[in-house]
């Protein structure tokens, strides 16, 4: 039985999409492969209201990404928020590339506020700040409408990991002039792994022109040059997801943005009462919940992996907590494209399981 994952990715795909990766192979050169790389780029930038960004859906995962902002858009030094183990991996990320990072901690479970953002970009001359939308370990989601504008009142430029939030959460990217927005194919976009998606700002792409040994592979510069070749990549892409990719652009784009992050919120609020309900407790700081996923603090002492197990023999996983906070905390994903009703029938079952009903 394939248990439904109600984890932080990959997430669950929908039958019609896993379906368009077994159509026929083509060249990556053929103008079939291009139209269709430009309509998921076209019909990516219209769901997220991003007509003046370069859209590049790249063949890698969200990581990928993240090494190549910092290649591309720090030529020296970069602020790090540092609130959980993703926000983490980016500080650990700039330091591999020989950048000059310094972290800016804050406890796991809080968000980092605009007034610590600006005291710590108020202490040196900082090229840019990473910050991830949604920390998937802790369920913290960072308040990027507020922290944007500090970072740029500092003139530095916004790189946003919202690899478990794009496609769930709403945040307004071209409104809030982010300068790179990276996120992945397999959490709240509802589809298989392997791509990656970046939006960068005209401001950014100026910057990367500025930025030497940007590498190969994830140098923006050259998939700007392919794109405007003929919407072409530089290397050959996972073509059968980019057909996947397209058929559920589409599906986002018939639910509409509206609808698609309110039933988001409803599972979260859903998923945040059952906890309180029951006892358990929340790990994000309150007011600063994700959208997509709740991290619950095990405070009644449930056996996470025999939970898990008796879950997965009922056709459900749920997920353990993430690194240091394994048992300590439980995660709910909900995300992609769950309902309302399946969120409903897991916490029956989690409720039957334990003897909560």
């Amino acid at each position: 039985m394939h248990p439904k994952l109600f984890i932080p990715g990959p997430t669950e795909v929908e039958e019609d999409v896993l379906r368009e990766l077994s159509r026929p192979i083509i060249g990556h050169r053929f103008p079939e492969a291009s139209e269709l790389y430009r309509e998921v780029v076209e019909s990516t930038k219209e769901f997220f209201e991003t007509p003046d960004y370069h859209v590049f859906v790249v063949t890698s995962s969200g990581t990928g990404l993240m090494e190549g902002a910092i290649r591309n858009l720090v030529k020296r030094k970069v602020l790090c928020v540092v609130n959980g183990a993703f926000s983490e991996r980016w500080y650990k990320i700039a330091l591999a590339n020989g950048k000059e990072a310094v972290p800016l901690e804050v406890p796991w479970g809080k968000a980092v506020k605009p007034e610590q953002l600006d005291e710590a970009l108020s202490n040196g001359d900082f090229e840019a700040v990473t910050i991830v939308q949604n920390e998937t370990s802790t369920g913290v989601r960072n308040p990027i409408e507020k922290l944007a504008p500090v970072a740029h009142e500092h003139g530095a430029l916004v790189l946003v990991d919202a690899v478990s939030s794009l496609g769930g959460d709403w945040f307004d990217i071209q409104g809030l002039g982010l300068d790179a927005v990276v996120s992945s194919s397999q959490k709240a976009m509802a589809l298989p792994p392997g791509l990656s998606i970046l939006f960068l700002s005209e401001r950014a792409m100026k910057k990367a022109e500025e930025v030497e040994n940007r590498g190969y592979y994830f140098d923006f510069l050259l998939y700007k040059k392919y794109w405007d070749r003929g919407y072409q990549t530089p290397t050959t892409p996972a073509i059968s997801l980019l057909y996947a990719y397209r058929l559920q652009i589409r599906r986002m784009l018939e639910e509409g943005r509206i609808r698609r992050y309110e039933r988001h919120v409803r599972m979260a609020e859903m998923v945040r009462n059952w906890a309180l309900r029951r006892g358990l407790g929340l790990f994000a700081e309150r007011g600063y919940e994700s959208v997509t996923l709740t991290t619950i603090r095990n405070t009644l002492g449930v056996d996470v992996p025999a939970l898990n197990q008796a879950l997965r023999e009922r056709g459900y996983v749920i997920s353990n907590g993430y690194g240091r906070l394994k048992n300590v905390t439980f995660r709910i994903a909900h995300m992609g494209e769950l309902t309302p009703g399946d969120v409903a029938s897991l916490l029956a079952n989690i409720d039957d399981v334990m003897g909560w009903g």
